[in-house]
């Protein structure tokens, strides 16, 4: 039995992970010895029996809840529960049309929340779908080519370009193996596999250089290993668990409409019972009191407001479509409006995910680029580029095909002038030494047209200089090699995130009968460094400024170098000093309270594991903040899931960060976050408007009943008055906010405190202060009408609907005048003003409807009045604004003048 592999209980323990424990530390006989295996590979038996056993090489599915079980799941909101009972207490009293938009309410509500629900499985199924790849493995000293599930521990499989791994592995034989690991790891750069064992144990998965993991792709080279890890027991087989077992988090727009629901349906059976009890105690009906006092306690529910939600959000997310940013989770778009973190990775998020030559270097005089070809061109630039087009093993003509190290070498030397096709033809190879590990180095030996043999030697500038016995000049002579100088230069690049490589030549007449390193990689004279980098996007820069203007922080999160990571994160204003960054060991080493302490103050975590990432954002969530995670890679899937809002990137991401996040970025533009922020926080406010619009018109409703009897007045509206109100005023004109264009300056203010109440920054007191006058001017027009002897009920029943009217294009904005805005600047709105207006009219006028509404018809004189006092609340509300201009004119002079003193 395998070592560390759990006692045999038989084939209901398929889903256990089975794995060799540290297999990075153990020597290759040790790894081969702990797995039960040898060379030759597992006997075609002992294979069959080990799977039955073990189990197969695949991530289990969870448990699947049911379609019943997931629409049940969504009738356990507050909020919800409220509207059902205000669908059947508006069906009891006749009500059927109210009855019937509300159930059509809450079952469009609970269509979106299965369709939400279904994400979690869709992440496990393409985590599996991930891993259905073929092996070739050796079974009784055969290779064969088997289905990546049907490995098992001890199994020794055989890589080469272009394969996918398809367990994880510790390595026998590496022959210039090269691993790309960016979507395990978060690494950009290609990693050289060796054989030899680590001594420490806590080693980040970006440094087990003697390891292939699962999902992970060959790029180049080939290589042996034992398989030491199946399914949940490989890397990632772990994430895969992680993603498993991480709850969703609810969206801040979800939590506070669900604190707002509970608020409302304790404020609308305390309302009821008082309603009912003044109505008796003043000698009222037993039945028309109650039926009053519960049709104000469901007038006082804003059954449009889930509806309002949704629209505002289904809007929303169409808008951001065509910024290139694809909503999975429709209630996350308002969730980038709260956004206090963004936790990014770095490789093809912040940067294009492409190594680029970014500075070249001959003799101390340093460039962009290499110069033109031409016969200008000094000798020794040209060659620097013909060592960086010729000494490399890339393939392809249209398409590069290769390590992106040389790939970028190449193009460097292209963007010149010098076609790698053609100076192959003109100096064609003769021999090379490929690179490995140990020297660090690559040669390759070139005919030279005009007599003998060039060679050309590339690798690390350490190594370089080591073999290196004089220096080129700019014009090809020789020169003395300044070795302290050339290194200063390669430390000054490295610490800007650069990767430096080195160029030596040497001239052969002929070549050895045996070619070695020896021969030749020594004598050289170095020719020059180059500079190779994954570069910032061009507008992340300008992307990182718009978010931290906005009061988010932007947080880079990275498999990558601490050097490169912390060099790129200056680069874009990210961070710009040592102490902002956190390396993935030093985060092992620190417990929870001392890394919650420090969490909000860290830009850039490197060398970090995805257990490690998920960390990052629970930390930062336990300290109340809202974070949003962009990424690409499987590793970032366990985050992007757990974030209150995970950004997966379109083009280079996986299909398990695409199933595991809220929103897709179509382009994988950083920058396309800002406008998505944008969106968010816009929809916030349109949600916020309606809220209040219609619960300062539900108030106005309270106000009029309640103080009337207090006033020794008879109550003003009827139960059908109360609902009609309800209907129409919370329908088309709550709709219209949805089409409401984002406020000036969005952009320019800090995020909304996690926390805060959906009734802050004055909404609470609005409501209250709006409300109380608008019950006053319907109770002034009533107590007139009465004196007067007028239609006073309905005068009341028409100034109390045209006031909400009002009240709806007033607040429009919360600091611009609607004279400012335009009428027309938002047409829905426009015509849902008319329509309600239009409507309510017609409850007067219209002969057949005047008994149902219990209204008579009113005189051009009473109709002129109601107008007039209909216009009361929005010139109040037109006032509060000029006012709260005022006051921001003020603040932004003391501000001036402080930062002028």
């Amino acid at each position: 039995m395998p070592a560390n592999a759990p006692a045999d209980n038989g084939p209901e323990n398929d889903s256990t992970p089975y794995a060799v424990e540290h297999p990075h530390t153990l020597t290759t006989s040790e790894a081969l010895d702990a797995a039960d295996a040898d060379e030759r590979g597992l006997e075609p038996g002992d294979a069959k029996e080990r799977l039955e056993r073990l189990g197969p090489n695949a991530l289990p599915e969870g448990k699947k809840r049911s379609l019943f079980s997931m629409i049940l799941g969504q009738f356990t909101d507050f909020l919800i529960l409220l509207l059902i009972g205000a669908a059947i207490i508006s069906a009891v009293l006749g009500e059927s049309i109210d009855a019937i938009a509300i159930v059509v309410i809450v079952a469009l509500n609970a269509v979106i929340g299965v369709v939400q629900e279904y994400r979690a499985q869709k992440a496990m199924e393409a985590l599996k779908a991930m891993s259905e790849v073929t092996a070739q493995v050796r079974r009784g000293g055969q290779v064969v080519e088997v289905p990546a599930s049907e490995l098992t521990l001890g199994d020794v499989v055989l890589l080469d370009g272009g394969r996918i791994v398809p367990a994880d592995l510790r390595l026998l034989e590496a022959e210039r193996l090269r691993i790309a690991e960016a979507a395990l790891t978060g690494e950009s750069l290609p990693i050289d596999k060796h054989i030899d064992p680590l001594e420490e144990v806590d080693v980040p998965l970006g440094d087990r250089t003697n390891m292939a993991y699962r999902g992970t792709e060959v790029v180049g080279g080939r290589g042996v290993g034992v398989v030491t890890a199946i399914g949940l027991g490989t890397e990632l087989g772990k994430i895969a668990g992680l993603l498993h077992g991480t709850e969703e988090t609810k969206t801040p727009l979800q939590k506070r409409l669900a604190q707002f629901g509970r608020q409302l349906a304790y404020a609308a059976l305390a309302l009821c019972a008082l309603v009912f009890v003044i109505g008796m105690l003043r000698g009222g009906d037993v039945l028309t009191m109650f039926l009053t006092a519960v049709s104000l306690a469901v007038a006082a529910v804003p059954e449009a407001l889930p509806a309002v939600a949704t629209v505002t959000l289904a809007l929303g997310a169409r808008k951001l479509v065509k910024t290139n940013s694809l909503v999975r989770n429709l209630p996350a778009v308002e969730t980038l409006g709260s956004v206090t973190f963004i936790c990014t990775d770095k490789t093809g998020t912040l940067t294009l995910n492409r190594m680029t030559t970014e500075r070249v270097m001959i003799a101390g005089e340093g460039r962009d680029t290499l110069p033109a070809c031409d016969e200008q061109c000094p000798a020794g630039w040209r060659t620097l580029a013909l060592g960086m087009a010729l000494s490399n093993d890339v393939g392809g003509d249209a398409e590069l095909l290769g390590d992106p190290t040389e790939i970028a070498l190449v193009k460097g030397a292209a963007d010149a002038g010098y076609e790698r096709n053609a100076l192959a033809e003109r100096l064609p190879r003769a021999a090379e030494l490929p690179f490995d590990s140990d020297r660090k180095l690559m040669t390759t030996v070139h005919r030279d047209p005009e007599g003998g043999l060039v060679s050309f030697t590339k690798g690390a500038a350490e190594a370089v200089l080591q073999r290196s016995r004089a220096a080129l000049a700019v014009d090809g002579s020789e020169i003395d090699l300044d070795a302290e100088a050339v290194l200063a230069t390669v430390d000054e690049w490295s610490a800007k995130g650069l990767r430096v490589l080195a160029f030596g030549t040497r001239r052969l007449e002929s070549l050895p009968a045996e070619v070695d390193y020896d021969d030749l990689e020594s004598e050289l004279v170095l020719v020059g460094l180059v500079g190779l980098v994954d570069p910032p996007r061009d507008e992340a820069a300008a992307a990182v400024a718009t978010c931290i203007e906005a009061g988010i922080v932007p947080v880079m999160i990275t498999g990558d170098h601490p050097s490169t990571a912390l060099a790129i994160a200056r680069r874009i204003g990210i961070a710009h000093d040592p102490d902002d960054m956190m390396t993935g060991s030093e985060l092992e080493a620190m417990d929870l309270e001392h890394f919650e302490r420090r969490v909000e103050d860290v830009r850039v975590y490197a060398r970090v594991a995805p257990e490690q990432k998920l960390k990052i954002v629970e930390a930062l969530q336990d300290k109340g903040e809202f974070v949003g995670m962009t990424g690409d890679g499987v590793n970032d899937a366990p985050a992007l899931q757990r974030a209150d809002i995970g950004i997966a990137m379109g083009i280079t991401g996986t299909d398990v960060a695409k199933e595991a996040a809220d929103m897709i970025l179509l382009d994988d533009n950083f920058a396309s976050i800002v406008s998505s922020v944008r969106e968010g926080r816009k929809i916030f406010d349109n949600i916020r408007k309606f809220i209040k619009y219609t619960m300062t018109s539900n108030s106005g409703e309270i106000w009029t009943i309640l103080l009337a009897p207090l006033l020794g007045l008879p109550i003003p509206l009827l139960p059908i008055h109360i609902l009609w109100i309800n209907l129409v005023t919370d329908g088309l004109p709550g709709l219209a906010f949805a089409s409401e264009p984002a406020e000036k300056a969005i952009m320019q203010r800090p995020p909304r405190a996690p926390k805060e109440s959906i009734f802050a920054d004055g909404l609470g007191v609005h409501l209250i202060w709006v409300g109380l006058l608008m019950g006053g001017a319907s109770l002034i027009t009533q107590a007139v009408a009465m004196e007067l002897d007028l239609h006073w009920q309905t005068m009341v029943f028409t100034v109390l609907c045209f006031s909400q009217m009002g009240h709806a294009l007033a607040i429009r904005s919360d600091r611009r005048s609607l004279f400012q805005l335009g009428l027309g600047s938002n047409r829905p709105m426009l015509g849902a003003v008319a329509l309600t207006i239009g409507a309510q009219l017609a409850t007067i006028y219209v002969p057949f409807l005047q008994p149902v509404f219990k209204t008579e018809a009113l005189s051009l004189p009473e109709l002129g009045a109601a107008l007039a006092m209909s216009t009361v609340v929005f010139w109040a509300v037109e006032l509060e604004k000029v006012n709260k201009r005022r006051l921001d004119r003020q603040r932004s002079a003391r501000r001036a003048e402080a930062q002028t003193a």
